[in-house]
């Protein structure tokens, strides 16, 4: 069941409704039943998977409450990892470790493995496995009790708004808040519901527009200019940011209407003037994850310099490998860690030399986002590209192919998107900046507006939904889009 979808605008009312009208003890397992409905209707089967993940976790969590022999307790945690990574591992890597393993075989001369493993990825099986060895590793770390109650702790593996796509949450937010009676709240509706308007506006018209673009590019990237090439890769940062950020918002919204707060999955990250910086606002989730499960574990930023690099570089790697079992993804991830590490040897040999951090002048400002989007910019490129080869290619052609201008607009006016769809996209675009430009700068014009007089609030939603509805990617022959984050 897709966000953008018709069956989810009927579905989340129906469970706000029942929510709130049923009594507090059913309250928790109806919106239980509700996110395995939710996660059901992709396949049932693979609900199955899950189940099988909260029940490990879940009994590994009361395992290690009640031992005190951390030798006992090391094992408990190894063999959940086992299990639980066991699984992702089968479904996510299995081929692409064949694929090395044949790689190496034809090296060295021995025979290859030939079958290859059939199976559908179920989605969002990263995220709620994440979610659930987070917890576990805070259980065994102390750091909160195990939940006792099976369907609260199922219902926080499972719930719905960020079953899928996260943000992928932690047990000492997100767990208490469950254990809550809800009420229900004016306040929270009109918060929850300006997130997920917004959500759906930058989704239906920015993200799905500029795809149309950016699909058609990639996929034939041989008959372009280099300028169509270029703007194709602008895009698709466009295109990703906007297509997870609104997942993240409408997920946040959807939560917020039912009284729970998720975590910020994103802070205006492409307005960032490093790439340190990019990485504390792009998916925040995920990245404090690996800070706190990995990072830090490995001695973070406490040991000396040339291990603070290395334990930078294998977290990207690491990340690069999480979103999909393709070298590109790795080499995603390994370009931002090569250059976190340079900025962080940078900013390390400066306070060596005793010199306090340069403060920027609004030129260094400038010059430093530009730095920043041109890395994000190349990387997706890979991490669009199918494989290394297509993204190298990619990134070739544009130095060996024309610069002609009056071919580039020529080429937009034959493309799918068109010259009124890029107008629409731009447009867009424009305001998704001057929105993000005011939060970048600590005014929230969201939440501003949703605390605003009644009327200002409501026209605002009013215009924000009529343009959505009007310049949205739909109409005849229309398939609700995917997103991104789904096939990860």
């Amino acid at each position: 069941m897709l966000f953008n979808s018709i069956t989810y605008l009927m579905f989340f009312p129906l469970v706000v409704v029942f929510y709130f009208l049923l009594p507090g003890k059913l309250k928790k397992s109806f919106l239980l039943a509700a996110s395995l409905f939710f996660y059901s209707c992709w396949n049932v089967k693979y609900t199955l998977l899950m189940v099988l993940s909260i029940l490990v976790t879940y009994a590994t969590g009361l395992l290690l409450d009640k031992s005190q022999d951390e030798t006992r307790r090391k094992v408990f945690v190894f063999f959940c990892f086992l299990i639980n990574l066991g699984i992702l591992f089968l479904f996510k890597y299995a081929n692409f470790a064949i694929h090395s393993l044949n790689f190496f075989a034809q090296v060295f001369h021995f025979s290859p493995l030939e079958k290859a493993v059939e199976v559908l990825l179920p989605v969002g099986i990263s995220f709620y496995t994440f979610q659930a060895l987070g917890y576990t590793l805070d259980v065994y770390r102390r750091e909160l009790p195990a939940e006792k109650n099976l369907i609260q702790y199922a219902l926080f593996v499972s719930f719905f708004p960020q079953l899928v796509a996260g943000p992928i949450e932690r047990s000492g937010n997100l767990l208490p808040q469950l254990k809550k009676d809800q009420k229900f709240s004016y306040d929270n509706l009109v918060v929850g519901f300006t997130d997920m308007v917004w959500g759906f506006f930058l989704k239906l018209v920015l993200a799905d527009r500029v795809a149309i673009f950016v699909n058609e590019v990639f996929s034939n990237d041989g008959n372009f200019t280099s300028l169509s090439l270029v703007l194709a890769a602008i895009f698709f940062t466009i295109q990703i940011y906007c297509d997870f950020s609104s997942y993240s918002l409408i997920a946040k919204g959807s939560a917020k209407i039912l009284g729970i707060d998720l975590m910020d999955n994103f802070k205006e990250p492409l307005l960032a003037k490093s790439v340190v910086e990019f990485w504390r606002r792009w998916h925040i989730s995920l990245s404090s994850w690996f800070r706190d499960y990995l990072y830090i574990p490995l001695g973070g930023s406490r040991v000396s310099l040339e291990r603070n690099i290395r334990n930078i570089l294998i977290v990207f790697a690491v990340s690069g490998l999480w979103h999909g079992a393709e070298m590109s993804f790795v080499l995603w991830g390994l370009i931002h860690g090569f250059f976190n590490s340079l900025e962080v040897f940078l900013r390390n040999r400066r306070k060596s030399q005793g010199k306090r951090p340069r403060k920027k002048t609004p030129l260094g400002q400038v010059l430093g986002w530009i730095y920043t989007f041109f890395i994000v910019v190349v990387a997706f490129v890979f991490f669009r590209a199918e494989n290394i080869s297509q993204g190298i290619h990619y990134l070739r052609a544009i130095f060996y192919q024309s610069w002609d201008y009056n071919v580039f607009i020529q080429e937009i006016e034959n493309s799918q998107l068109g010259i009124v769809g890029l107008n629409a996209a731009l447009v867009a675009l424009g305001i998704l900046l001057f929105i993000d430009l005011l939060k970048y700068h600590g005014l929230d014009l969201r939440a501003s507006l949703a605390q605003s007089a009644l009327p200002l609030r409501w026209v605002f939603l009013l215009l924000l939904i009529t343009a959505t509805v009007i310049f949205g990617v739909y109409g005849p022959g229309y398939a609700e889009s995917q997103f991104i984050y789904f096939q990860f």
